[in-house]
């Protein structure tokens, strides 16, 4: 609790004021229609059948001095981005410009004189150091990589570099098989500022670091951004950490970002209904509110194939806003609020960009539901989405009932064409008397949402 109270009094006064005059500054990185698609291949001629589309077309900026948090789920793409914006992978398309130099089709000869200026810290810290090097020449690499001669010696400047990082200079000759994973971590962030780069990209910094030892890292590197000036593009998965590290904040969901804007706007008011469903899920360490009920939302189902993402917004399968539009039109990220961008057609804590749909997707609403009764306190906003289930599970009962036609239309849940196909069958039920058209009118949504995607998994408790 003391680590988490220094980080929160130590870190977000700097941050927030860096982050208040960030559009001020000038563009570091700024990426354009970014894509990496990885070709599948098949049979003995290796013939391409497919692509896993990891990153599918994404823009943003950073300006100097601030930090960019990048989260999502695992396998959003989130990782090849860090490789493919640093150049250790080659883009599928897109555009990548650093200090307004194009360095997209640069080949490796090019790239090396601005190794310098670019760094990455990896995730795996035990695949990331060679086994057969000694500490010292790991870190001391960069020096001879780039023929850059420190002063005082490569010796010693080292070993300043590991009393930095938290470890002893006196580590400078063991083997990295020697040191804890979060010791190695620290290891790789020392090789990475060797050289005092102007972009950093972390991926995943702190992951591998023991709860009490990640507010340690966390303040070096805010206390190593305020020295040297550096610019930080951030991956991780605890939001906690990405919030107190970051200026901007992007979500990625399959490839695509979903919603990016600054810390304060995205925490307090998410407008992305997968931004909204992340942020319920981030654990709240207080003993008073144990006992109560749950406020998280459950999304059912697992995260589409990148391989053949959903057609339209690559949410609405799991959405429990999806109207049709969500199906077959794909959201722009446009800037709603000063700073605030999304990419949906129904965002929450806004007026719905497409309010004349109102027809739900029958997928979309088995693929996701709210835990019951939760969202006690959360006011009107939280409630809308179980309410307006509610309303249309009642509307529909109703409409069966009596047997008419637009029982699809009351439900919410089908096209105007599966509305037709439903008052056939309530005419041949009203002939024969049977149940026979509730039940075909039942499975009409079903089928004629075109989403092949399985997302009735099993329940999440």
């Amino acid at each position: 609790m003391s680590e988490t109270k220094k980080t929160d009094e130590a870190v977000i006064p700097q941050q927030a004021s860096a982050g208040e005059g960030s559009a001020d500054r000038e563009v570091l990185l700024k990426v354009e229609g970014l894509t990496k698609h990885f070709p599948i291949k098949k049979g003995i001629l290796q013939r391409q059948v497919g692509a896993v589309k990891a990153v599918d077309g994404i823009d943003f900026e950073v300006r100097k001095g601030e930090t960019l948090g990048v989260v999502g789920e695992s396998g959003c793409g989130k990782s090849t981005m860090g490789r493919v914006i640093t150049r250790l992978q080659d883009p599928t398309g897109g555009r990548i410009t650093f200090e307004g130099r194009d360095i997209t089709r640069l080949s490796t000869a090019q790239m090396r004189p601005l190794r310098r200026d670019i760094q990455m810290i990896f995730q795996d810290p035990y695949g990331s150091l060679n086994p057969r090097h000694t500490i010292g020449s790991i870190v001391s690499a960069p020096f001879r990589l780039q023929g850059v001669e420190p002063e005082g010696g490569v010796k010693k400047e080292v070993q300043r570099l590991l009393e930095l990082v938290g470890l002893s200079p006196e580590h400078y000759n063991r083997y990295p098989h020697e040191f804890s994973g979060g010791q190695r971590q620290r290891i790789g962030i020392a090789r990475a500022l060797a050289l005092k780069p102007k972009l950093v990209v972390a991926d995943e910094p702190v992951s591998a670091l023991d709860v009490s030892i990640q507010a340690q890292v966390v303040n070096l590197m805010d206390d190593l951004q305020q020295e040297l000036g550096l610019t930080y593009v951030i991956i991780a998965h605890d939001l906690s950490v990405v919030r107190h590290v970051s200026d901007r904040i992007a979500v990625m969901y399959l490839g695509k970002i979903v919603e990016l804007a600054d810390r304060t706007s995205l925490y307090e008011s998410p407008m992305h209904p997968y931004t909204k469903a992340l942020m319920s899920a981030v654990p709240v360490p207080d003993t008073k509110r144990r006992g109560r009920k749950s406020e998280r939302i459950l999304l059912r189902g697992d995260v589409p194939s990148p391989i053949a993402p959903p057609s339209g917004c690559r949410f609405h399968t799991r959405c429990w806003k999806a109207t049709e539009i969500c199906r077959t039109t794909e959201p722009q990220l446009v800037e709603l609020r000063p700073g605030q961008r999304v990419a949906c057609h129904h965002p929450e804590n806004f007026a719905d960009q497409a309010p004349h749909d109102t027809v739900l997707l029958s997928a979309a609403k088995k693929a996701s539901e709210l835990v019951p009764d939760a969202v006690v306190a959360g006011g009107s906003a939280d409630k809308k989405p179980a309410a307006g289930a509610e309303d249309a599970a009642e509307e529909a009962t109703a409409a069966e009932d009596a047997g008419e036609a637009t029982a699809a239309e009351a439900a919410g849940e089908a096209t105007a064409a599966e509305a037709a196909g439903e008052a056939k069958a309530a005419e041949a039920a009203e002939a024969s008397g049977t149940e026979t058209a509730e039940a075909s009118g039942a499975e009409a949504p079903e089928a004629a949402s075109g989403d092949r995607t399985d997302s009735r998994g099993p329940a999440d408790t």
